[in-house]
Order: structure tokens, then C-alpha cells, then sequence
């Protein structure tokens, strides 16, 4: 039992933070969030004080009302627009010199758009949907970042140009609160983009606190405001042609409220600017107190959202998966990339089918639907069937983030209730468009089983505060649209008990309970779970379980997990373990998962991954083999080169030939000497440990060094009896010794701590390597692992990412800190095979912070990574 619970354990934030941080790193997860709650809540009472007169059968009526040649306008000026978005990017790409087809960047553009429009969908999909389209297509970490700092500054910059330029020419309508200030507003917003531009004219570094910015030329300053200020004209211009005759105002004035009233919804941080941009809209026209003008002003408001959000959604949300069918058909050698993407594209359409089934249910049903249902259908029929579509409507919302995470029972469960979903929207009011999706969403997850392959408990993820704040918002949302929907209604205690099919109110409002008891009993069985137990280095019996895994692993690097610096994450069923640590915010992994089951060591990197989110870490795989990229890749890391790994194919291993001449001689002269390798095995290392000693302290202090740690060993008794030991003698004079990773496959051959004595004959090392070679050459083994070169392998071409440039810079001229060129050229003397190491990060500004966390810990500590 005791076995059972270390193996279960899952470290705690407050394990590896301190108080004060820990504080500190909770207030910033839990500010953005609740500051995005509070502001919808503010958005939300307001829009329904400012549409207190108005009924939702007035806004339907509206809609219902809207030509077919103005609904196909605003199609057609919200396909222009995003052609316009699309510019963005192609102007940005040239302006750091990483030009891409232009049928590739409106792709790409138009995917990234459509999901960052949408109501509720950046913080989900929208960053890493861009930012694997463009590595995918060779642009570094930085170049992304470059080309996302264009957009923005683009996308405000045209913004604010289009907002002045409306206001010096066009007077605000009388009334407003800013009306009396409209020339200094104008003015300041204005001045704001003519500075960029007219900055192009000075052709040096302005010092911006402790940057230094370069500004672009006038010409590329003014493209770049003019794009900006198209797409917010053409998105306007959309809104516009939805809007009553019965407006009177001009398009001057109608731009200048548009305008105002996104920018305050883009400040406020509220998704979509969802009851910010409405209030304002509502406000601006004096359509508070006119019943008239308020409903029809609504159902554009409505109709703008479907149009310009939703539709270029369920557009772009096709296309991905149009392209990631044909790659399968094609065996493309992107798809596997693609494929990771799309648990993250179900999952937000599953978010977005539950809200449609709560939203559904919180408004009333047409008239027409429900004379029909009243001929054909029992009434108990109908009141369970509207009340189980609001209840599968919050369960989809919970389930999203199971798909998110990949888990099988969230695929099956999602399945079901997509099917079970579609039936009762059909018989709750012949509801058929939103009995369509969710019918298409389940024939798209239908085959996609193969992406849910994990086998973890539903109620053991973490939920960051993203989606509980997301789910929260649809729910706030739901409960607004039945206030709204029947605020004509007389509250009463009758209600809940009164069943009809005329009786809308009482349903929504029983439904409504259903779908909060439903999310509740969920958020209660998540907390019901087994204690989390405080983090320790592993234990005896944590090292003896691994044992058996390490031997059997095909890499001999697996060893290093015997050091006992580092904490071990099992498997549930005890098949693989990683070994990691931390330093800083940084939870560093040293390898691949160890263990022949891939799927344990896939659920592993899931559960590694989900740890770290649950303390606020930032994940770290170091030095992974190109064989389990994959695995990295699917949750969305990001791939640094970090050096190549030296192997010596035993079978081809001799020392024969011309380039061997002076490795040959140097072993023929210290066998003449009486220089000899022996093997100790285990269990005969722990009486040699004192002579070893002193050779590893005349050694360290002969080298000016200090014992690293984490992917080196270090001399410590408890990790060197764990392995056989190769002793390098002369006479009866010990030279060297170096501790063995042996795999009982003989798969693989390796030496991690290797230490001789100052005054020893010259070549002593090199009589190691070779003697051990031919001795596992005898003994059956394939391979002798030498080890990586740091660095080896990046490139400094023009067109290489920034991080390859950066690491070649420092392979060449990095010698005062480390010998990197010096060991690569002295493994390459074994005539090795060299293969690329690999560190998966997360994507980000984070970088620099995780490299020198990383650094940290190999180096034994921050003094450790400037000495030798």
C-alpha cells in the first residue's frame, strides 16, 4: 500500500515554491481571469438595464425580417475582410525577411482569425494554431514572435488611425460623454500612428526604457496603418448593412460609435468584447429608452456576431480538417504534426456545441415548431427532452477540456452525448440546425478514436483557470439569456412546478438548475480524490522498481536515473518512469520516458505535462532522441537542437587503418607498460570506494573543477555501487576508473563518471575507451554510447533559426566556459555515428529563463555554469 501511494503521488506546487512565490505565481494565474469574470458580469447587468423594454420575441422578429441580399452582402464584406487580415501577415513575413507563398499565408491567416475572433476560442486554440503553422514552415520561436508583435502593433495602430480620423471629420452625436472632448481625442488618437510613420524619417535606435527600436521606414509604416485601418473599416462596414432603416444616422456616425465602443470591449478583456460592445452600441444610438430602435439594434448586434464570428469558425474549423484527412490519404509527413493539432479544434467545438445546447434552452421556441410537437409528442416527452439538452450542454462544456487532454472516456462519452444531444434538440422544438451540428461534430469525432488513446480518470485532470472561466461565462451568459428571455414573466414559486407547452419559463428555469447541478456534482467528484503526498528524492525500494526498466531500456543513458538526484514519476501500472527536476519555474526531465510500453510512456508525458500546469511550472524534456519526437510534439512543445549524441557501432569497431595509427600506438605503448583494464561487477565496488576517492579529489583539484550533477554522475557511494566499475591499472598502481551503464539487452554499452590521477602516463583515457569497446564487442553488446557534444551540429547559415545561429556562435567561440569543440573532436577519433539531441520546450518568451535553469542544473548550481 505504502509502495502504491509514492507511486501515485503527484508533487505539489508549494513542494518546490516558496510561500511568497508560490503567493505571488497564484495571484497572477487567478488576476486575468477574474478580472475577465468581473468585467462580463459589469458587461452583462448593464446590457440588461440599457434592454430592459426590449423582449426577445422583438429580436427574433428583426432577424426573421433581414433581406437575403443584405445577409449576402455582410457575407461577402466579411470574406473581404479576412482577405484584408491576411495582409497582416504577408506584409509582416516580408518585414523579417521570411517571405512564404501567399496561398499559404491566407491559409494560415484565415485558421488563426477565425478561431482568435471567436467569442471565448483565443485563449484555447488560437496561439498555438499560428504559432505550429509557421514553425511547421521553418520560422524560429523569435521570427514567430516578430511577426506577432507586426500583426498587433498593425492591428491597434489601424485601429486608433481609423478611430481619429472618424472623429475630427464626423461629431460625435450630442449626448455622449465624450463628445465634448472629441478634438483632444482625435487629436491624441490620431497623433499616435502619424508618430510611427513620421518616426520611419529618423534612421537610428530609439531608446524605449531599456529597449533600443528601430522604426520602419515611412513607406512600410504607412502600408502597415492602412491595412489596419481597411480591416477595421470593412468590419464596421459589415455591421453596418445588418442595422434597421430605422437607424437615421449616417455611416460617419455610425463608424465613430463602432469604433469607440471596440475599443473600450478590446480594453475591458472581456472575450469578443461580449455585452461591452453591445452596451456601448445600444448607448451610443439612445436606444436605451426606445423599444423600436434597441430590438432591431440587438438583432444586428446578433446577426454581426453569427456572420463575422461564427461562420468563419465553422469555416475554418473544415478546412483543417479537409487538410489533415487528405495528408492521411497522402501519408503527408506533416500529418502527424496536423494530427496533434486536432484534439484541441474537437475540443473547442465541443465547447461551442454545449454552449449552442444551454443557449438553446435558456430562449424560447418557435411557435410553429411547438404546434407541431403538440400534435405528435406527449408532454413529458418534451419537458425531459428540453431539460437532459441543457444538462448535455454543461457536460459538454466539462468534457471539452477531457478531450483536450486526450482521454478516451471523454471521446466516448462526448460521442454519446453529441447523438443523445441532436436527438432531444429535436424533440424539445424541432430545433434541427443545432441538432445538425452537433450530428456533423460526432461524424467528425467518430473517426478519430485514435487520437484518444489515454486511459486516465476524468476527474483526475487539473482545469486551469481558463476554462473554469470559460465554462463560467457561458453559464453567466445562459443564465442572462432566461432572464432576458422571460422578463415579462411574474416570478413565483408556482413556476417550477408548472408543465405545458406553453409554459417557456418554467422550463428554462428547471433546465437552467440541471445544468448547474450537473456542474457542480462534477466539480465535487473532482475534489473527492486521494491526497497528493509531498515530493522526496526516490527511496530504495523507488530505485529497486526502476532497476528492472532501466536494464531492459534500450538506451544505456537510462542509468543516470540510479544518481538519486532526481524524482521519479511512475506510471500507474509501474511500465515506464521519467526522471526530472526542478530549478526555478523549470521542471526538467533528463531523457526520454524509460520503459519498453509506449503507451505508459505516452500517458507519462501527458501526466508529466499536467503536473506541471497544475504547479504553474513550465515543462522541460532535455536531451530526447529524434525517435520520440512525437511525443513532445502532440502536446504542443516546441524543438530545440541542443548537440548530437556519439555512438560507435561495436560490430564495425577496429583499430585498423591509417586514421587509427596514433590511437593504435598510444594503446600498444601502455600495453607494453603494463597498463590493464579490469571489470568490477556491483556487488565488489563498495571496498575500492576509498582509493576511488582520492583519485576523484586529485583529479578535481587537478582540473579546477566541481562535480556536476543531473545528465552527469557525480561521486557519490550510493550511485557507484549501483553499477560495475572499469579499473585501469598499472601494476598495482589503480590509474583510472569509470562507473558502467550495462543493458541486459546488450543493446547498449556506456560510462558515465570517469576520473585518473594527474601523474598518470599519458593517453590513460584513451586506453579506456578502446579497452572498453573490444570488451563489449566480446561481450555481444551493438553499441557504445560516448556521450553528446554540446552544441554540435547547429548551423549559422542566413536562414537557420535564431537559436541554431546563437548555439553554433557559441560552439565556436564558447571555449572559455566549455571545451565543446575540443570533445567533439575527441569522440570523433572512435569513427562514431553522430545523432541529433533535442530539448522540447514550451512556446514562448520563456526561453531564456528555462536555459539558464537548465544550465543550473547540470552545473550543481547558478556559480557552477560560468567555471569549467
Amino acid at each position: 500500500m505504502e509502495q502504491q501511494e509514492k507511486v501515485e503521488q503527484v508533487p505539489r506546487v508549494d513542494d518546490v515554491l516558496s510561500p511568497a512565490s508560490q503567493r505571488s505565481a497564484g495571484l497572477r494565474r487567478v488576476a486575468g481571469p477574474l478580472l475577465s469574470v468581473g468585467m462580463l458580469v459589469l458587461a452583462m447587468w448593464a446590457l440588461h438595464l440599457l434592454a430592459r423594454h426590449v423582449s426577445y420575441h422583438d429580436i427574433r422578429e428583426y432577424v426573421a425580417s433581414v433581406s437575403r441580399v443584405r445577409l449576402l452582402l455582410a457575407i461577402v464584406l466579411t470574406t473581404l475582410g479576412f482577405g484584408v487580415m491576411s495582409l497582416y501577415d504577408r506584409f509582416g513575413l516580408e518585414s523579417i525577411g521570411r517571405p512564404l507563398p501567399w496561398r499559404r499565408v491566407t491559409l494560415i491567416s484565415f485558421i488563426s482569425y477565425a478561431f482568435s475572433n471567436a467569442v471565448g476560442m483565443s485563449f484555447l486554440v488560437s496561439g498555438s494554431i499560428r504559432y505550429r503553422f509557421y514553425v511547421q514552415n521553418g520560422l524560429s520561436t523569435a521570427e514567430i514572435a516578430k511577426l506577432v508583435l507586426y500583426c498587433t502593433l498593425s492591428f491597434w495602430l489601424g485601429l486608433l488611425a481609423l478611430t481619429g480620423v472618424t472623429l475630427l471629420i464626423v461629431p460625435l452625436p450630442s449626448g455622449l460623454p465624450l463628445s465634448d472632448w472629441r478634438i483632444l481625442l482625435a487629436t491624441a488618437l490620431t497623433a499616435i500612428p502619424l508618430a510611427w510613420v513620421l518616426g520611419g524619417f529618423i534612421r537610428r535606435p530609439i531608446r524605449l526604457w531599456r529597449w533600443r527600436v528601430l522604426l520602419p521606414r515611412p513607406l512600410p509604416a504607412l502600408r502597415q496603418v492602412l491595412v489596419g485601418a481597411l480591416d477595421w473599416w470593412l468590419a464596421a462596414t459589415v455591421m453596418y448593412v445588418l442595422m434597421p432603416d430605422s437607424l437615421h444616422a449616417g455611416f460617419g456616425h455610425f463608424l465613430a460609435i463602432f469604433v469607440i465602443a471596440q475599443i473600450v470591449g478590446l480594453i475591458s478583456h472581456v472575450p469578443g468584447g461580449l455585452g461591452v460592445f453591445e452596451s456601448l452600441m445600444l448607448a451610443g444610438f439612445h436606444a436605451t429608452a426606445d423599444k423600436h430602435l434597441a430590438a432591431p439594434i440587438l438583432g444586428a448586434l446578433a446577426m454581426f456576431r453569427v456572420v463575422y464570428y461564427l461562420m468563419p469558425l465553422c469555416a475554418a474549423t473544415m478546412l483543417v480538417l479537409q487538410r489533415e484527412a487528405r495528408g492521411l490519404r497522402k501519408q503527408a509527413l506533416w500529418s502527424p504534426w496536423f494530427t496533434g493539432l486536432l484534439p484541441s479544434f474537437f475540443a473547442g467545438l465541443t465547447l461551442v456545441s454545449g454552449a449552442v445546447l444551454l443557449f438553446s434552452g435558456a430562449t424560447r421556441a418557435l411557435p410553429d415548431r411547438m404546434a407541431i410537437l403538440r400534435d405528435v409528442l406527449p408532454l413529458s416527452v418534451l419537458e425531459v427532452s428540453h431539460f437532459m439538452a441543457s444538462v448535455i450542454g454543461m457536460m459538454l462544456l466539462i468534457l471539452a477540456r477531457g478531450l483536450q487532454r486526450r482521454l478516451d472516456v471523454a471521446y466516448w462519452v462526448t460521442l454519446v452525448l453529441l447523438v443523445a444531444g441532436a436527438v432531444f434538440s429535436l424533440l424539445k422544438g424541432i430545433d434541427y440546425e443545432e441538432a445538425s451540428l452537433l450530428a456533423l461534430l460526432a461524424m467528425a469525432l467518430a473517426p478519430a478514436h485514435r487520437l484518444f488513446y489515454r486511459r486516465a480518470s476524468l476527474f483526475g485532470g487539473h482545469y486551469s483557470w481558463g476554462w473554469i472561466v470559460a465554462i463560467l461565462a457561458v453559464f453567466g451568459c445562459t443564465t442572462w439569456l432566461v432572464m432576458f428571455s422571460y422578463k415579462h414573466v411574474e416570478y413565483s414559486n408556482n413556476l417550477w412546478w408548472e408543465f405545458s407547452f406553453h409554459e417557456g419559463a418554467s422550463r428554462a428555469l428547471r433546465s437552467l438548475v440541471g445544468a448547474a447541478a450537473a456542474g457542480l456534482l462534477f466539480a465535487l467528484a473532482s475534489l473527492i480524490k486521494p491526497r497528493r503526498l509531498r515530493h522526496a528524492p526516490p527511496s530504495e525500494a523507488e530505485l529497486e522498481r526502476a532497476l528492472p526498466l532501466i536494464r531492459h531500456f534500450h538506451s544505456a543513458q537510462a542509468h543516470l536515473a540510479l544518481m538519486g538526484d532526481k524524482r521519479l514519476l511512475f506510471d500507474a501500472e509501474g511500465k515506464a518512469f521519467l526522471m526530472y527536476d526542478t530549478a526555478g519555474r523549470s521542471w526538467v526531465t533528463m531523457g526520454d520516458p524509460v520503459g519498453e510500453d509506449e503507451d505508459a510512456r505516452r500517458e507519462l508525458v501527458w501526466s508529466f505535462m499536467e503536473q506541471c500546469e497544475r504547479a504553474g511550472g513550465w515543462p522541460v524534456f532535455y536531451q530526447v532522441s529524434p525517435a520520440d519526437l512525437d511525443l513532445y510534439l502532440e502536446v504542443g512543445m516546441s524543438l530545440l537542437k541542443i548537440g548530437e549524441e556519439a555512438r560507435v557501432r561495436l560490430e564495425h569497431f577496429n583499430l585498423d587503418g591509417k586514421s587509427k595509427k596514433t590511437l593504435r600506438g598510444t594503446i600498444n605503448k601502455l600495453s607494453r607498460d603494463g597498463v590493464r583494464l579490469e571489470i568490477v561487477p556491483a556487488e565488489e565496488v563498495a571496498p575500492l570506494l576509498p582509493r576511488l576517492k582520492q583519485i576523484s579529489d586529485a583529479w578535481l583539484a587537478d582540473k579546477h573543477a566541481r562535480e556536476k550533477r543531473f545528465s552527469l554522475g557525480s561521486f557519490d557511494p550510493r550511485y557507484l555501487v549501483r553499477t560495475p566499475m572499469a579499473l585501469v591499472w598499472q601494476g598495482e598502481r589503480l590509474l583510472a576508473f569509470a562507473n558502467l551503464f550495462l543493458t541486459e539487452t546488450r543493446e547498449e554499452a556506456s560510462l558515465d563518471l570517469m576520473r585518473f590521477v594527474p601523474d598518470g602516463p599519458s593517453g590513460i583515457m584513451d586506453f579506456l575507451f578502446v579497452e572498453l569497446m573490444q570488451w563489449a564487442k566480446q561481450h555481444g553488446y551493438r553499441w557504445f554510447n560516448l556521450g553528446m557534444a554540446p552544441l554540435a551540429g547547429l548551423t549559422s547559415r542566413r536562414k537557420s533559426p535564431l537559436w541554431n545561429r546563437f548555439g553554433a556562435l557559441v560552439f565556436g567561440r564558447g571555449e572559455r566556459f566549455y571545451n565543446f569543440q575540443g570533445l567533439q573532436r575527441y569522440k570523433d577519433k572512435f569513427d562514431p555515428e553522430w545523432e541529433p539531441r533535442y530539448m522540447a520546450v514550451p512556446g514562448g518568451i520563456a526561453l531564456p529563463v528555462i536555459l539558464a535553469n537548465v544550465a543550473s542544473l547540470i552545473s550543481g548550481g547558478i556559480t557552477g555554469v560560468v567555471r569549467r
